[in-house]
C-alpha cells in the first residue's frame, strides 16, 4: 500500500468548479479546514469514566471504568462499567460509561460505592444491543458547512412521536408521523432507543405542505432499524403508488427530505426489486427526486443485495441510493460503517452531485464482480467501496472526512468510483484521510490517488477535472 500525502493535485478544472468545501478564513476554492483527528483505526470508543465514592467516615472509594472496545472500528464495542467505589462513603461511586458505538453489549454496571450504591455504567451503543441504539453522528471535522447543509430548525415540530417512554414510540407512530410531513421529533425517554420499522414510504402529495416534505430528527437518541428484513425509508417521485404530482417526475424539486441526529441500521434493499419496481438500491434509504440532506446521522450494517443470474451492474448503495435529486445531496457530520452494496458500499447514485463534509466511512464494501458494463460471465458491479457515482454531469465534493478500511472488488476502487459519461464533471477532495482502502487492480496509479478511479473530464489519466489538496493516502 502506498503512503502518499497529496498537498495539491490540480488538473483541468475551471475556476467555476471550485465549489469545494470552503474553510474558515479561506476562499471556497481553497477547501475547508483540516478534518478532525482520530486514529487510523477510526473514531475511538469512549473510555469509561472514573468511579468515585465520596469520602466520609469510611474514606473515599474509587475505581476505574473500563475502556470502550476498539475492535469494531469507528466506534468500538461497549466498554465495561467502572469498578466498585470504595466502601464507607456516604455516596456511592458512579459507574463508568460504556464505550461508544459498535455492536457490543452495554457497559457493566458501576460498582456500589458507600451507603448509596453507585450508578451503573451507561449501555454500550450497538445495534440490537442492550443499549438500544448505535452512537449517532461524528464529532465532525473543521470544514465549513454551508447554510444549505446545516441542520434544519426543529424547535416547532409538527409531530412528536412518543410521550416520554420507550413503549410509547412504536413503528406505527413513526410511519404516521412521517406521512404527516413537516417536522418530526421524538420523546421516547432519556435512553437511546432502536425502533424496528417496515419500509416507510413518503407520499409525494402528503403532509402539511402537500408536497411530501419531511424533516426527521431523532434528537441523537433514536435509531430506525429495518430488522434485516426491509429498507427503512423510501422517497420516489416517479412511483405511481406514491402519487404523481408532476408531469416531469424526473426533475421534480419536492419532496424535501431531511434526516438529522438519527441512526439507521439493519436495512436491506433486495436486488430483485429491479424487476418489480425499478428501485436500484439503497439498503437503508432510497431517494429519487426532490432534495435530500443528511446531518449528523449514522448508518450501520445495511446492505443492498445481489441477485443470482440477474444483471446488477447499476445497483448500489449499501446505505443510501440517490438519483434525480434537485441540487446537491448533502452528507454532513455522519458515520457509515459496515454497509455493503453491489456498487457503493455506503453511497451510490446516478446524476447526483454529493457534498460530503466532516464524515467517517469505515469497513464498507462493494461486493459485486465484473464492473459496469458487466464483463462476460459476470453479474457486474464491485465498484466504489464507499461511493459509486455515475451519470452525465455532476461534481463529487469530499472535505474533512475519513475513509478507512473500505473494500471493492474492481479497478482499485476501495474508496471512490466516479465516471462522468459526458466528461463534464469534477472530483474535489480537501483535508481528508484515506487509510487502508483496497486498491487492487488500480489502473490509474500515475494519478497518485489509490483507492479512487475517476473519469471526470478525461477517460484515461484520472487527473483531469480532479482537485485533491491537503489529503493523505495510506
Amino acid at each position: 500500500m502506498r503512503n502518499l500525502k497529496v498537498l495539491a493535485l490540480i488538473s483541468g478544472i475551471s475556476a467555476a468548479a471550485g465549489l469545494g468545501c470552503g474553510s474558515s478564513g479561506k476562499s471556497t476554492s481553497d477547501g475547508g479546514g483540516a478534518g478532525s483527528g482520530g486514529h487510523a483505526g477510526g473514531q475511538q470508543a469512549g473510555s469509561g469514566g472514573r468511579a468515585t465514592g465520596t469520602g466520609g467516615s469510611g474514606g473515599a472509594g474509587s475505581g476505574t471504568a473500563g475502556s470502550g472496545g476498539t475492535a469494531s472500528g469507528v466506534a468500538g464495542s461497549g466498554g465495561s462499567g467502572g469498578k466498585a467505589g470504595g466502601a464507607g462513603g456516604s455516596t456511592g461511586g458512579v459507574g463508568g460509561k460504556a464505550g461508544a458505538g459498535g455492536t457490543g453489549s452495554g457497559g457493566k454496571a458501576g460498582g456500589a460505592g458507600g451507603k448509596a450504591g453507585g450508578a451503573g455504567g451507561k449501555a454500550g451503543a450497538g445495534a440490537g444491543g442492550s443499549g438500544g441504539a448505535p452512537t449517532i453522528g461524528t464529532d465532525g471535522g473543521t470544514c465549513v458547512v454551508p447554510a444549505a447543509a446545516e441542520a434544519a430548525d426543529v424547535s416547532n415540530p409538527t409531530t412528536v412521536v412518543g410521550t416520554g417512554t420507550a413503549a410509547s414510540c412504536t413503528a406505527a407512530k413513526v410511519a404516521t408521523a412521517v406521512a404527516g410531513g413537516g417536522v418530526v421529533t421524538f420523546n421516547c425517554g432519556s435512553a437511546p432507543l432502536t425502533i424496528v420499522v417496515p419500509e416507510i414510504e413518503i407520499f409525494n402529495d402528503g403532509g402539511v405542505t402537500k408536497d411530501g416534505s419531511v424533516t426527521i430528527d431523532g434528537g441523537g437518541k433514536i435509531t430506525l432499524s429495518g430488522g434485516g428484513q426491509n429498507r427503512i425509508l423510501r422517497q420516489n417521485t416517479c412511483d405511481a403508488n406514491l402519487h404523481y404530482t408532476s408531469t416531469r417526475c424526473d426533475i421534480q424539486t419536492t419532496p424535501h427530505l431531511v434526516v438529522q441526529n438519527i441512526g439507521f441500521t439493519g436495512g436491506i434493499g433486495l436486488a430483485e426489486q429491479v424487476d418489480s419496481n425499478g428501485v436500484y438500491g439503497g439498503g437503508a434509504l432510497y431517494v429519487q427526486g426532490g432534495t435530500f440532506k443528511a446531518v449528523n446521522i449514522t448508518v450501520t450494517n445495511s446492505q443492498q443485495t445481489n441477485a443470482s443470474g440477474q444483471n446488477v451492474q447499476d445497483l448500489g448503495g449499501g446505505a443510501i441510493y440517490a438519483t434525480e435529486i434537485s441540487g446537491p445531496a448533502y452528507v454532513v457530520n455522519s458515520t457509515f460503517q459496515g454497509n455493503s452494496g453491489i456498487n457503493g458500499g455506503a453511497l451510490a447514485s446516478i446524476n447526483v452531485s454529493w457534498t460530503v463534509l466532516n464524515s467517517v466511512f469505515q469497513n464498507n464494501s462493494a461486493i459485486g464482480h465484473g464492473e459496469n458494463p458487466a464483463a462476460a460471465g459476470t453479474e457486474g458491479g464491485g465498484l466504489g467501496g464507499v461511493i459509486y457515482n455515475d451519470g452525465n454531469a455532476y461534481t463529487l465534493t469530499v472535505c474533512g472526512s475519513r475513509l478507512l478500511d473500505n473494500q471493492a472488488n474492481e479497478l482499485g476502487t476501495g474508496a471512490i468510483f466516479e465516471v462522468v459519461d459526458a466528461l463534464n464533471g469534477y472530483l474535489v477532495i480537501d483535508q481528508s484521510t484515506f487509510t487502508g482502502n483496497s486498491d487492487n487492480g488500480d489502473v490509474q496509479q500515475g494519478a497518485h490517488h489509490p483507492g479512487i478511479y475517476v473519469e471526470a473530464l478525461d477517460k484515461l489519466n484520472g487527473t483531469s477535472g480532479v482537485t485533491i489538496t491537503n489529503t493523505t493516502f495510506n
